[in-house]
């Protein structure tokens, strides 16, 4: 690569992100480099003369998306004989190798310890290369894409958790936290950008700062985050259920503090949830939710679970339906098991046929989807906080928001009419009657 770049020629960047809300954290400290770097940021493949990939490498639906989107951009490179591409992020660190022969029109390669050096990349310089994953703090760069009413905080990377088919710790090493004054300068920054909605995310955000030694880490950290001024939500993201202790529970009734909780649960059968190393099985589960609603009896609740893992059959199967029934969750997102090379489930095998696996997912769907719908019942003439986001693409007429209870792009949102909306701010917090529902949806209007 060195000798290729051309200033001129090389300045017009446009990056895909691909994966979870911590890859799109990651995505957005390139851009912010790139942006300070004076590198022309573009929307569209088409426009650039420089393609950034950030892949996810976590599960098979995950590197078969990346690798189409590698096509398309090497279809695009053939056709225009100009363009750069670089492919970065947890993919790559997982299967370099195997992705430098099967797409060798990539200029570069970087996983999950230098994306940083983008710059250095995209012009083929020589660097240091780091031992650990990248970390970013508040100095970092940053620019966001989501829209301007909220935006994610990742608190740490990795994870020390040993679940036998989870391939994050193989990716980004052992948990590692940022300390608290970093992650509450970040959010002050965000604030006074009018960000008004932090989301807190991690591997295990529950986990948080115990490699730092903190007892209630993310409680300390909690305490000072409500201490910004003009923050409107704060909500936590992906708990590890053995670790969601009372004095979280506690601060949690604050009410900057979304009653939200995002726990995966994974399974509820003991044989399963044993060869997973999973700490809960269902009775255990049920125990723990039950006490966390006696704490707070509004909270929301999200989990995700795994179907097909190797050893659900038919009773398996059925002791899961039973539980998502009695568990009653808010949300709830169902994965297909996908066995992962390295960890220590892989030698199980892939016993369960994809088209039972298929199935099995849309049955936990349907009895959730009858379960969200009976609880959207309860919102109805209730007059609620909700984040405005801005108007429905396809009707200008409605705007649309989230209450406290909707986490962003994996939740419902709510619908909203008014007479006024010229005098509604987007990214303020309004009132608004809910009128409606559907499975996952609300409706609602703002009188005035």
């Amino acid at each position: 690569m060195p000798g290729n770049y051309n200033e001129e020629k090389m300045k017009r960047v446009a990056l895909v992100s691909l994966g979870c809300a911590k890859n799109l954290v990651d995505s957005e400290v390139m851009l912010g480099i790139l942006e300070k770097q004076q590198y022309d940021l573009v929307p569209e493949i088409e426009m650039a003369d420089v393609i950034v990939i950030n892949t996810c490498g976590f599960i098979h639906p995950a590197r078969q998306e990346a690798r189409d989107v590698i096509r398309k951009a090497i279809l695009e490179k053939t056709r225009t004989k100009s363009k750069k591409i670089i492919v970065a992020g947890c993919f790559v660190q997982r299967s370099q190798d195997s992705l430098r022969k099967a797409f060798p029109e990539v200029d570069a390669w970087t996983g999950v310890t230098d994306f940083d050096k983008i710059g250095q990349i995209i012009e083929g310089k020589s660097y240091k290369n780091a031992k650990n994953c990248f970390l970013y703090d508040h100095t970092s760069p940053r620019l966001l894409s989501t829209p301007p009413a909220w935006a994610y905080v990742k608190i740490s990377e990795g994870c020390s958790k040993s679940c036998s088919f989870c391939a994050i710790p193989l990716i980004k090493g052992p948990y590692r936290s940022r300390n608290i004054p970093s992650v509450a300068e970040e959010a002050r920054k965000l604030v006074s950008k009018g960000i008004r909605e932090i989301n807190l995310v991690s591997q295990d955000t529950t986990f948080y700062g115990k490699d730092l030694r903190l007892k209630d880490g993310l409680v300390l950290l909690l305490k000072e985050l409500l201490n910004i001024d003009d923050l409107g939500w704060i909500r936590i993201l992906y708990s590890y259920p053995e670790e969601i202790t009372d004095s979280l529970l506690e601060i949690m009734c604050e009410e900057k503090i979304c009653s939200y909780l995002d726990i995966p649960f994974q399974h509820s059968h003991p044989y399963i949830t044993k060869r997973m190393k999973r700490g809960l099985d269902g009775k255990k589960s049920l125990k723990l939710l039950k006490r966390i609603r006696k704490k707070n009896p509004d909270i929301v609740i999200r989990t995700s679970l795994v179907v097909g893992f190797p050893g659900e059959g038919k009773q398996e199967f059925r002791d899961l339906k039973s539980f998502v029934a009695q568990a009653r969750f808010d949300h709830l997102g169902v994965f297909i098991y996908s066995p992962e090379e390295g960890t220590s489930c892989y030698e199980l095998g892939d016993p369960v046929k994809e088209s039972v696996k298929m199935r099995r997912k849309e049955d936990i769907m349907d009895i959730q989807s009858v379960i969200s719908y009976e609880n959207n019942r309860k919102y109805i003439g209730l007059s609620i906080e909700a984040l405005i986001e801005g108007t429905l693409k396809e009707d200008e007429s409605l705007m649309v928001g989230r209450g406290q209870f909707q986490a962003p792009e994996v939740d419902g949102i709510i619908f909203i009419s008014t007479e006024e909306r010229k005098t509604i701010l987007f990214n303020s917090i309004q009132k608004v009657e809910i009128t409606g529902r559907d499975v996952y949806d609300l409706y609602g209007n703002i009188n005035r």
